[in-house]
């Protein structure tokens, strides 16, 4: 298999694992920290706002099956693309969203995706979304990882309770859910 990574920040890393690790092509997705200055951070430093990092999903995916456009309008579709200083219930620069790209053809389809949803009208604020060149990810903790699988109840009342899936739902529809 010809597998590829992208990574996208999105706020709540908890929140951006089900709707990706729920589609064909989808091998793998991993909750982490990327984009910081501190080697191997912990939540607790990541959530501090020293290290620079934002909670993250690596998703090592099969183009051929879910190619990186759809893994890019996917995302746009899980998230508030016009805050710039968290999501919903998250604030500060770890809960920021960010398009983390792997390679040219990444970058370029981002930015051409970024430029789409711009012009659309969909949002009457701008695009907050940063594009960024991929830096050195860390996995998060293990109790982190797959956490809508290990602790379903919470993950769905922190769901609904963030204002992410009204938000989804209202911008968006069923998309996702």
């Amino acid at each position: 298999m010809n597998y590829e990574i992208a990574t996208f920040a999105g706020g709540c890393f908890w929140c951006m694992v089900k709707p990706f690790d729920e589609q064909a092509g989808i091998e793998r997705v991993v909750s982490g920290y990327t984009g910081g200055h501190v080697e191997n951070p912990t939540y607790e430093q990541v959530c501090s706002e020293t290290t620079g990092h934002l909670e993250a999903v690596q998703i090592t995916f099969n183009p051929e099956v879910y190619p990186y456009e759809k893994l890019v309008e996917t995302y746009w579709t899980l998230i508030d693309p016009t805050d710039p200083g968290g999501q919903f219930y998250d604030r500060g620069e770890s809960y920021t969203t960010a398009i983390f790209y792997h390679n040219v053809e990444q970058k370029t389809i981002a930015e051409q995706s970024k430029a789409r949803l711009e012009q659309s009208g969909k949002f009457r604020k701008p695009i907050a979304v940063k594009i960024l060149p991929a830096s050195t990810f860390y996995p998060a903790e293990e109790y982190h990882q797959q956490y809508y699988k290990k602790n379903p109840m919470h993950y769905e009342r922190y769901h609904i309770g963030s204002g992410r899936a009204a938000f989804i739902q209202q911008h968006w529809g069923n998309k996702n859910e």
